[in-house]
């Protein structure tokens, strides 16, 4: 293949093809689709914050609309998933479980994810655990009830138990066996997987080399610098001009980039599509904080302009744009930004605070694509009604606001919990958690 050069709306088109955000989907999604998603995402990261939905069934749902948020919880009990620390704590495709099993077996290089004092000094407590385990079989945090005499501190307020249990889990000891209601349910892995031999595990080698193909196919294009980020490699990385010579991945190159980006070969024939402006982005929808497109704050604004931090553990008079904000794609562009919170007990979604992004341009398609997508989103939360609190510039909110009242949405189409949750109290916690497992 001749060494293509994209543009950067190419580019941009090119790597949401490869996330599954290029276009709305044609059929309804079945359970399978939920699995595919996952396996084309190569991970669907976990958070805990439901001001909205849960942020992996929320990813799930820019992907497919409407789904029964069941089918993920689903297929990790039926084995098709597993959890594990792979770009932080996420849903894996269960085939790539050999991939991050030398992160279990070298647990001191997973920063704090582990402890290896907790784990000497707390011996004895730990066996204890794993022996209820094996003799009562799997069991949840809730089922262990609290040593130390205290409600809070330590790691985001856990338990000695919980925390046990979570070294023991980044070891590989334990697998997550299922959930309910989001809490984590904990087994024996040599039950969860009776098959696995650690003779099965491939050499490091191979594993980076594996996770750095799947990286660069999971993207779409990738310059070096993104590699790295996706499954969380840790150096030294391999340098995929090595993958190039091998042919196992292409180069091309991004008009106005002095720096090549990298393609999978699988997606060479989509590529030249790109190329030719034959990918046309017509999917407009909202996304999840920790969708894989924006999780990367440095390379959503090389790939959209588009500067994205999560705001939940900043400090509420410091905030510039919300809580929990979910990105706004609108036909290949990341055009603006809306903090929202469902009320699903009185059925409003409402749009705390809604942004555009500086030069964006506002028609009437426009207006009628974000309110269209904003009424989907609420549709699934089981809000019928979408609230406009407050928005910039306050010409589009008049307009989105119209539209909104224009078409309201006919019913509910939520198989959403009816849980409500406010703001936490501490919007200081550790900023690791907001990347991983907080109170599962």
């Amino acid at each position: 293949m001749t060494e293509l050069t994209l543009s950067l709306a190419a580019a941009r088109a090119l790597h949401l093809a490869a996330q599954g955000l290029l276009q709305p989907r044609r059929r309804k999604a079945r359970k399978d689709d939920v699995l595919a998603a996952i396996r084309h995402m190569g991970v669907l990261q976990i958070d805990t914050i439901h001001v909205v939905a849960r942020s992996p069934y929320l990813v799930l749902w820019s992907r497919l609309g409407d789904y029964p948020q069941a089918w993920l919880e689903q297929l990790l009990e039926q084995g098709a998933l597993y959890e594990y620390w792979a770009h932080e704590a996420c849903f894996v495709p269960i085939e790539d479980y050999g991939l991050y099993r030398h992160r279990m077996l070298d647990p001191s290089a997973m920063g704090w994810k582990y402890s290896a004092t907790w784990m000497r000094e707390r011996r004895a407590d730990v066996d204890a655990i794993l022996a209820h385990i094996r003799e009562h079989g799997p069991a949840r945090s809730a089922d262990f009830e609290r040593s130390d005499g205290q409600t809070g501190g330590g790691w985001w307020g856990w338990k000695p138990e919980k925390r046990s249990l979570e070294v023991l889990f980044t070891t590989g000891a334990l697998m997550i066996v299922k959930r309910h209601n989001f809490q984590r349910i904990y087994d024996l892995a040599e039950r969860v997987l009776p098959h696995w031999d650690d003779s099965q595990l491939p050499a490091a080698a191979a594993t980076q080399r594996a996770l750095v193909l799947k990286a660069v196919k999971a993207l779409g294009l990738a310059r070096a610098g993104w590699i790295g980020d996706y499954f969380r490699t840790k150096a030294p990385r391999l340098d995929p001009e090595t993958l190039v010579a091998e042919g196992a991945l292409l180069r091309a190159r991004v008009a106005g980039w002095d720096d090549p980006v990298y393609l999978h070969p699988d997606h060479a024939a989509l590529a030249q599509q790109a190329a030719a402006g034959a990918l046309s982005p017509t999917l407009t929808t909202i996304l999840s904080p920790f969708d894989p497109v924006v999780w990367d704050r440095r390379r959503a604004l090389e790939l959209f302009g588009f500067d994205y931090r999560l705001e939940c553990y900043t400090p509420a008079a410091k905030r510039r744009h919300g809580y929990f904000v979910l990105p706004i794609l609108r036909r290949g562009a990341l055009v603006g930004r809306v903090d929202a919170k469902a009320h699903r007990a009185d059925g409003v979604f409402e749009l705390k605070s809604l942004s555009l992004e500086q030069g964006v341009r506002v028609s009437e398609r426009f207006v009628r694509d974000i309110a269209a997508a904003l009424q989907r989103c609420a549709g699934w939360h089981g809000c019928p009604q979408v609230r406009v609190t407050a928005g910039t510039p306050a010409a589009f909110v008049a307009l989105l606001t119209a539209a909104l009242a224009a078409d309201p949405i006919a019913e509910p189409m939520s198989e959403q919990a009816s849980e409500q949750t406010s703001e936490p109290a501490s919007a200081q916690a550790s900023a690791r958690a907001s990347a991983g497992e907080r109170a599962a």
